[in-house]
């Protein structure tokens, strides 16, 4: 008799089970996935984008990726910032080591000089331009093909014409002639801007946008 039991509870267990335990019984599916690690493709590092020159604002980054079970999806993040076009933007996931930021606090701007003339002295740091001068700005406006700031100073003397081109600086070139009872500023400008122009004591600055 207890060998009877023994026999049937062991042909009950048989048909409970499953064939092999390591796949998925009758009715089931295995559920879809590929390793965390894809060794066909390389980390990612660094991937760079460049925008047009007259990009000005960003306002969404967007990414696509694929899960585990193969399956794309997206998250989308929303910004508002302003953009330097002549810079590119970077997707990255190293690690980089934070600047201090007092250290930038410090770190004062630094015009650089691109030229001169007898009435007027140019200087630059990034889209910031400074015109050096004692005399009345007249007007100023922008004209395209190409980008130029034209500024008037009023002035009744001779002045020789210039013609200084400015390599790799926003203020790609900058123009002066002579004319009756003014001369006239012409700066050239690598690409598409706006601009804002203030008094400041020492003469004008202009700052682009």
């Amino acid at each position: 008799m207890i060998r009877i039991s023994w026999i049937l509870f062991l042909l009950f267990i048989f048909l409970d089970a499953r064939q092999n335990p390591f796949f998925p019984s009758s009715g089931e599916e295995d559920t879809p996935y590929t390793s965390n690690e894809d060794r066909s493709k390389s980390p990612l590092k660094r991937a760079t984008i460049n925008i047009p020159s007259q990009a000005r604002l960003i306002q969404k980054v967007t990414i696509e990726f694929k899960n585990l079970d193969g399956s794309i999806e997206s998250q989308s993040i929303e910004l508002d910032n302003t953009v330097d076009w002549h810079l590119p933007i970077f997707i990255s996931q190293s690690y980089t080591k934070v600047k201090d930021i007092k250290d930038k606090e410090l770190k004062k701007k630094e015009f650089i000089k691109l030229s001169s003339m007898k009435f007027a002295s140019f200087y630059s740091h990034k889209k910031s331009l400074k015109i050096l001068t004692d005399d009345k700005l007249i007007r100023n406006f922008l004209l395209t093909k190409p980008h130029r700031i034209v500024v008037d100073f009023e002035k009744d003397a001779s002045l020789k014409y210039m013609n200084k081109t400015n390599a790799n600086n926003v203020f790609s070139k900058i123009r002066v002639a002579n004319h009756d009872g003014y001369y006239r500023v012409v700066i050239e400008l690598d690409g598409y801007y706006r601009y804002k122009m203030k008094k400041i004591s020492n003469g004008y600055l202009f700052k682009l946008r």
